[in-house]
């Protein structure tokens, strides 16, 4: 296992081609179509659900003779927030429903593309009072609420009829400019870098892993989910075989939270409960290891990818990196190089192996090689490689390549 370098300009340019893609949970074709072309320029296979939910596979590149591990999974989600439209009114503007769970405070003043059936209009998120030199000091208490809201478009449009004659129906999506700017000392301020900074943290830790063809001892899926901000995300993409899921995501950073700009946020436990204990630590432990900056949290009000697989049922391991950042779902606030410290520490965990060797095998028959959470050697061994555990074959069993076990497709 070694530190791999990151291809900085490359996580920071795919950032930036991600943010210009308008991609609100229910509208995210064309950021499929995008990450399926970056999957295909680094040569990894991968499939689609019906829906467009991305999975492709990094396949383990140990000899055949030894007994496949469990798979990885590493999840990030392409949709952000959004709205759409709920009523036109006779005025002609529009009022708005949230798509995901976020303030009408960071919607107020946002400029837009709305999308019609046939076509765009561009326009802006007004406060229902936005004129001071009308409504005086009035504007100053206007209740925050997506009922105070209104959608201007940028038309000769003044009835709900003439509304309509362009198009405009109940139901259009209506995406939020991005606007990233990314400044000379590092930082980079844009909406919806959750969880497009997270995406490219994690296509930037692939090409490091594919450019210098290091050693991959499990199967790893990189799924890129669709529906985070809307709750479900990973809960029906995560195969059987997979033993360890990771989320990647937005690390809120707030006076009293433990997440910061620079470094990895590693939360030990979020609104869903404690995430793994021998996977969060092993993770910690490969930060301290290798020199990458990392900070534990704890998160309040906060679900991930991660929580979802679950909360579906599935039983894995889970643990939550994060890119730090300021103002979540706001205009949100990180540093470039976080983002290059998520993607080297997401290169080695896909060079790590299993967290727990017996991990393998979904039921055991005996508490007996079982974990101690509580026994410090137990997180140095983690971290340690096992190749006798790896090549562990039962008596009456031989060992079994990727083929004959089954599972992710190529």
């Amino acid at each position: 296992m070694q530190k791999l370098p990151i291809d900085a300009d490359y996580l920071k340019t795919t950032l930036l081609e991600l943010l210009a893609i308008p991609s609100p949970t229910g509208l995210t074709d064309e950021i499929v179509h995008y990450t399926g072309a970056k999957l295909e320029a680094l040569g990894v296979a991968y499939e689609l659900t019906r829906r467009g939910t991305i999975r492709a596979v990094l396949r383990r590149n140990l000899p055949e003779r030894r007994r496949t591990n469990p798979a990885c999974a590493i999840v990030a989600h392409l949709d952000t927030l959004g709205a759409m439209v709920r009523e036109i009114k006779p005025s002609g503007r529009l009022s708005l429903m949230p798509v995901g769970t976020w303030s009408s405070r960071w919607a107020e003043g946002g400029r837009v593309t709305l999308f019609t059936d046939t076509g765009r209009e561009r326009g802006s998120v007004l406060p229902l009072m936005a004129s001071g030199h009308v409504y005086n000091e009035a504007i100053d208490s206007q209740p925050v609420n997506w009922d105070q809201l209104e959608l201007r478009i940028d038309a000769p449009i003044s009835s709900a009829a003439d509304a309509r004659a362009r198009g405009i129906q109940i139901g259009d999506f209506v995406a939020f400019d991005a606007a990233p700017e990314v400044l000379e000392n590092g930082y980079i301020v844009s909406r919806h870098l959750d969880d497009k900074a997270g995406v490219a943290a994690v296509l930037a830790a692939l090409k490091a892993v594919v450019d210098s063809k290091a050693t991959v001892p499990m199967n790893c899926h990189l799924v890129f989910t669709l529906t985070e901000e809307v709750g479900s995300g990973a809960r029906a993409v995560i195969e059987s075989d997979v033993s360890e899921v990771i989320g990647v995501d937005i690390g809120p950073v707030a006076t009293g939270q433990g997440a910061h700009e620079l470094g990895v946020t590693i939360p030990l436990m979020d609104s869903a409960g404690p995430h793994d204990y021998h996977l969060t630590r092993r993770l910690l432990r490969l930060c301290e290891d290798h020199g990458i900056p990392s900070h534990r949290d704890v998160f309040r009000f906060y679900h991930s990818d991660a929580s979802a697989a679950v909360n579906a049922g599935h039983d894995v391991r889970t643990a939550l990196l994060c890119f730090g950042a300021d103002a979540s779902h706001g205009y949100e606030r990180t540093h470039l190089s976080g983002l290059v410290n998520l993607a080297e520490l997401l290169a080695l965990y896909i060079q790590s192996g299993p967290t727990i060797a017996s991990d393998r095998e979904r039921w055991v028959d005996s508490v007996e090689g079982f974990s101690h959470q509580l026994d410090a050697d137990q997180l140095a061994r983690a971290d340690t490689p096992l190749p006798d555990a790896n090549e562990l074959v039962r008596p009456g069993e031989t060992a079994a390549t990727d083929e004959e076990k089954g599972g992710a497709k190529a």
